[in-house]
């Protein structure tokens, strides 16, 4: 890419389980490629943890605890000089459940 990118869609990808995430990351790719636009990533970007600690017992024993911990995989893809039909096709695909997507529009 020698010229300089005028617009591009930054599409952020959220989810619980890894695996999911990399199948949503490769059909978004899939399709930016079958209409032919330069793309960069999928970039992993850093996993979000979330821990908690429960008492076990709810009167006493303050050292039996359970801890629970939440993982928020994040994926970052570029979609570089996007056309009307391409976003056409990003609307309508199918992804699998529990995929939370944030797209954004950036012109420079």
């Amino acid at each position: 890419m020698s010229e300089k990118v005028k617009s591009f869609l930054r599409i952020k990808i959220n989810a619980y389980d890894h695996k999911i995430i990399d199948q949503a990351s490769k059909k978004i790719t899939d399709v930016a490629y079958r209409y032919g636009s330069d793309i960069s990533g999928p970039l992993p970007l850093p996993t979000h943890i979330k821990k908690f600690v429960v008492n076990r017992s709810p009167f006493i024993d303050e050292d039996s605890q359970e801890h629970y911990e939440v993982r928020v995989h994040k994926r970052l893809i570029d979609i570089f000089l996007p056309t009307p039909q391409l976003v056409n096709a990003l609307t309508n695909i199918t992804l699998p459940t529990g995929v939370d997507i944030e797209v954004k529009s950036i012109t420079a």
